[in-house]
Parts: structure tokens; C-alpha cells; sequence
């Protein structure tokens, strides 16, 4: 016999709650900006030694002591009254409290690393800014601070939790690559030209690549504290699944196809276009290798990772990988419309436009093998791949955008035509006025009429042999008495979806052993033949489990 329990909802008190929390946590993170603000203008005149405190305007400073001495107060009483209310679960459930708690954890850990890295590259350069050091400072105490919040046994937020430490996780992985680029970058170019001509006068080349790795090594750490510390790299919610493919993958892909691009580009000029000095042309090959080198890596890794989870991220991130291959061959394309034709304006323009056709070769080049790899136009595809929501999306994501982008070029060519014909007297040809335009016209309406075609035959063969679209578990709401994180990841792992934990009241009855989750083959069992979309599981008393495929 099941009991009948009553569950505590992710957020109570209806609109009126909702409003009173929203208006409560909105003048929060008021408060704790501008007193951060007045704390940090504060302390930088004090840690400027070389300066009067009152010195450098009566204004500022009366400025910083209202902001630190007025919004503190007001700040501490709010918190402290917010603070207490979070011994309610219903406080604790609201979207509210996640959101204020996610803002201002994100806003404080990019003020605090950007302050902070100013300082530093300055320091390097032989320059103290205090007000930047004050500033890193005060917003990694407000960072501190969040963080304590975000991980007391109590009080933390039920909702989104998870989202600071994923979009922490980009953050730094974004400085990672970028620093460890221009560092890699810089060393390289040096190498590139001291073996092409002599170093000129100037700021020592080591000061830029210490900059950059002074950058680098402040995103390792904050991406390794959140991603291997905070355990953001198991985390299978749906947001972190998002992130993993959109900044791991493609972002870590067109950094690799960028560089090698970029290289590819170098190497055809230096083949077929030396009309300039070998220290121009190779100019943009050391940041290009260092772009490819470091993209591949950030690429491989993550890849490894999207292949140990579901079949929609594995799908998701191919698709991904096909646009980025396809948005390069049709740029190559547009470009070689566009070098192609500005070449048969005149003779003497031809070589003005040679590197402008190697670099639409290149783009080409580099993205079509990543597009034929990742799309397969000429495989034969599974019912499975054909029916599954992800390829229709992209399908019509790409044939839709690629036609809005035509639309767009054919008006600027028909704009070109009609300005020639009614003002000829400018000099400019009507291919070189429209050379650009119709390129990249000619690249979507080829982009386009591949993509609608596919559309339209996959629609075909979804009518014609009933092929019903595939139906996967995108969310689970877990019912259970505790936070339960053993069956989180239980059902994460069995099913693939986002898992949002409601937590409801104890109630009589044999007590839930701690570590009593049921086993792989349990659970696999549990959802066989479940094909809703959202569905909710009861968890408890005792070892009960109980599945719940809920109506769209």
C-alpha cells in the first residue's frame, strides 16, 4: 500500500512569494555591488601609498564612504534577515534564491579574476594599480563569501545549484585557452621573426608571453577548481550538458579550425603569393599554430568526455561539428565567388585579390573534410538518427538562417545593380560592386537547397514508412526525503536526463538506509518501456521506487 505524502514544492507561497523574493534578492545584489564598490574605492586610496587618502577629489571619496557606509549597513541587514527566512524549505526551493546566488557568484568571480589580472600583467610591466589590486581584492572576498553560501549544509539553494560552478568552469577554461594562445603565440612569433630578420628596439618580447601566461595560469585554476574540485565535470543536468558541448567542443574546434585556417592560409602565400616581404606574410603564422595547437587539445579532451554520455549529447555535439565545418565551406566558397570575380574585373586587380581567393581555399579546405566527416551525407542513416528531434531542428535551423542570409545578399546585390545603372559615373565596375554580395549569396543558396532538400526527404521517409519520431527521457523529477545524491546520479546515468530533486516531508514508516540505491540493472529496469519525455519518481519509504511517465 502506498502512502500519501505531502511533497514539498520547489517554491510556495504563490505570486505573492514570488514577487516579495524577486524584489528581496534584486535589491540584494544591489546592495552588495555598491558596497563592494565603496569598499574597494576605499581601500585602493589606502593601498596607494604614494597618495594623500583625501587626495584625488573630495568627490570620489565622498562617493566610496556613502556606498561602503550606508549600503553596507542596509546590505548586512537584508542579508541577515534573507538569511534567516532560509531555514524554510520552501525559501530554499524558490528560483529566486538559485538566481541571486548564480549572479552574484559569476559577477564577483569575473570581477575579482579581471581586476586581479590587470594588476599582475601591470606589475609585470613595472606599474602598480592599486585601485585594480583593491578591486580583485574586495569582489574575491564577495566571491568567498558567495561560495560559503552556495555550499552550507543548510541553506544552500535547491535550484541551480549546479549553474555557478558550470559557468565558472567556461570562464576559466576561456582564459586557459586564451592565455596559453598568446603565450605559445608570442614565443613562436619571436622564433618566426628572428630567423626572418633581426628584433628591433623595443618592449622585450618575454613580457608579453609572461602576461599571457600570467592569464592562462589564473584560468587553469579557476577551470580545475570548479571542474575537478567542485565535480562540474559529472554533472549531466542539462545546462552543464550544454555547456560541455557548446564551449568544450565547438568552442575548442573553431579555435583548432581557425589556426589551422590561419596556417593553411600562411602556406599557400608563401607558395603563390609573394608579392610582399616573407616577415608580413609569415606575421599571423606563430598565433595560428599556437590557435591550432591549443584548440586541438581543448577539443580531444572534451570529445573524450562527450563520448561517455548519452546518445543525444553525442548527437548534439556531431551537429555542432557540422555547422562549424559547414559555416567555413561556405565562407570559402563566398570568398572564392568574390576573389574570382574581382579577377576578372581587370588584370592589375588580380593580384590584389590572389590572397583574398588562398585564403577562400583555405576556409574550404579546412571545412569541408570537418562538415562530410561529421554529417555523412552519403551513409545511410539509421531510422533512430533520421526521426531524432536534434538533426530536424538543425535541419531547419540552417536552411532557415541560410535564407534569411540570401534574402539579405540579394537585396545588396539588386541595391548594386540599381545604384550602377542610375549613378555610373563613380569608376567602380558592376562586378566590383557586386562581387561581394553575390558571393556570398551564391554560398547560402547552396547552403540552403542541400539542407531543405534533406528536410524534405527525411520528412518523406517519415510519412512514408511510419518511422514515429524517437522519444527519449529529457527530465526527471525525483520525489524523495533527502537530497538523495547517490540516486541522482543513479538515474543521470540510466537515463541520460536532467534530475531536479524535490524533497518532501518525513512521514512513518521504515527509514531509507543511507547508502541503499538500487543497482544499474534495478534501475534500468524500472524505466524499461518509459517513453515520456518528463517523468517523476517517487522514491521511499524504505527501498520503494515507483515510476511516473507524466503527460505532456
Amino acid at each position: 500500500m502506498t502512502a500519501t505524502t505531502p511533497a514539498v514544492a520547489p517554491a510556495t507561497g504563490g505570486a505573492q512569494g514570488t514577487v516579495r523574493r524577486l524584489i528581496v534578492y534584486g535589491l540584494l545584489f544591489v546592495l552588495v555591488v555598491i558596497t563592494a564598490t565603496g569598499v574597494a574605492g576605499l581601500l585602493g586610496r589606502l593601498l596607494d601609498a604614494g597618495t594623500p587618502l583625501a587626495r584625488g577629489g573630495a568627490a570620489d571619496l565622498a562617493l566610496w564612504l556613502a556606498f561602503a557606509l550606508i549600503g553596507g549597513p542596509l546590505a548586512a541587514l537584508l542579508w541577515w534577515a534573507v538569511w534567516r527566512r532560509l531555514a524554510d524549505e520552501a525559501e530554499r526551493s524558490s528560483l529566486a534564491w538559485g538566481l541571486y546566488l548564480a549572479g552574484m557568484y559569476t559577477v564577483s568571480l569575473i570581477v575579482a579574476t579581471s581586476a586581479l589580472l590587470a594588476a599582475a600583467t601591470a606589475a609585470v610591466a613595472g606599474r602598480w594599480l592599486s585601485a585594480e589590486l583593491a578591486t580583485g581584492l574586495t569582489w574575491a572576498a564577495v566571491w568567498a563569501w558567495h561560495r560559503w553560501m552556495s555550499r552550507h549544509p543548510l541553506r544552500r539553494p535547491v535550484r541551480l545549484l549546479t549553474v555557478p560552478c558550470v559557468i565558472a568552469s567556461a570562464y576559466g577554461l576561456v582564459l586557459l585557452v586564451s592565455g596559453s594562445i598568446g603565450a605559445l603565440g608570442t614565443i613562436l612569433d619571436e622564433a618566426l621573426a628572428g630567423a626572418v630578420a633581426p628584433a628591433l628596439a623595443g618592449a622585450p618580447w618575454w613580457r608579453a608571453a609572461l602576461e599571457a601566461l600570467i592569464t592562462a595560469a589564473a584560468g587553469g585554476l579557476v577551470w580545475w577548481w570548479h571542474w575537478f574540485r567542485d565535480g562540474t565535470r559529472g554533472f549531466r543536468t542539462g545546462f552543464a550538458s550544454v555547456a560541455l558541448v557548446v564551449v568544450g567542443v565547438l568552442g575548442g574546434a573553431a579555435v583548432m579550425l581557425a589556426g589551422i585556417g590561419v596556417a593553411l592560409w600562411v602556406g599557400l602565400r608563401l607558395a603563390f603569393d609573394r608579392g610582399e616581404a616573407l616577415g608580413p606574410i609569415l606575421a599571423p603564422l606563430g598565433s595560428a599554430l599556437a590557435a591550432a595547437a591549443v584548440g586541438a587539445l581543448v577539443w580531444t579532451y572534451h570529445r573524450r568526455i562527450v563520448a561517455a554520455r548519452s546518445n543525444g549529447v553525442r548527437q548534439a555535439a556531431g551537429l555542432v561539428m557540422s555547422g562549424l565545418g559547414l559555416a567555413a565551406a561556405a565562407t570559402g566558397i563566398g570568398v572564392i565567388v568574390n576573389a574570382t570575380l574581382g579577377a576578372l574585373v581587370s588584370p592589375l586587380v588580380a593580384a590584389d585579390t590572389r590572397s583574398l581567393l588562398l585564403g577562400g581555399i583555405a576556409a574550404l579546405v579546412v571545412g569541408a573534410p570537418v562538415w562530410w566527416l561529421h554529417w555523412r551525407p552519403t551513409a545511410h542513416l539509421p531510422p533512430e538518427e533520421i526521426t531524432y528531434q536534434g538533426r530536424r531542428v538543425y535541419l531547419i535551423a540552417v536552411f532557415g538562417i541560410s535564407a534569411v542570409v540570401a534574402l539579405i545578399a540579394l537585396l545588396v546585390v539588386g541595391f548594386r545593380i540599381f545604384e550602377f545603372v542610375l549613378d555610373a559615373t563613380t569608376g567602380a565596375s558592376l562586378i566590383d560592386r557586386v562581387r561581394a554580395p553575390l558571393g556570398l549569396l551564391v554560398a547560402t543558396v547552396l547552403v540552403f537547397a542541400y539542407h531543405f532538400a534533406v528536410w524534405r526527404r527525411d520528412r518523406a521517409l517519415i510519412a512514408t514508412q511510419g518511422l514515429a519520431p524517437a522519444r527519449r527521457i529529457s527530465r526527471v523529477v525525483l520525489v524523495a526525503a533527502d537530497a538523495a545524491p547517490e540516486l541522482v546520479r543513479a538515474i543521470e546515468s540510466a537515463t541520460g536526463a536532467s534530475v531536479t530533486v524535490w524533497r518532501r516531508e518525513a512521514v512513518g514508516g521504515p527509514p531509507a538506509m543511507p547508502g541503499s540505491v538500487p543497482d544499474a540493472a534495478a534501475l534500468a529496469a524500472a524505466f524499461d518501456g518509459v517513453t515520456a519525455r518528463r517523468v517523476l519518481v517517487l522514491a521511499g519509504p524504505g527501498d520503494r521506487l515507483e515510476v511516473v511517465p507524466l503527460a505532456e
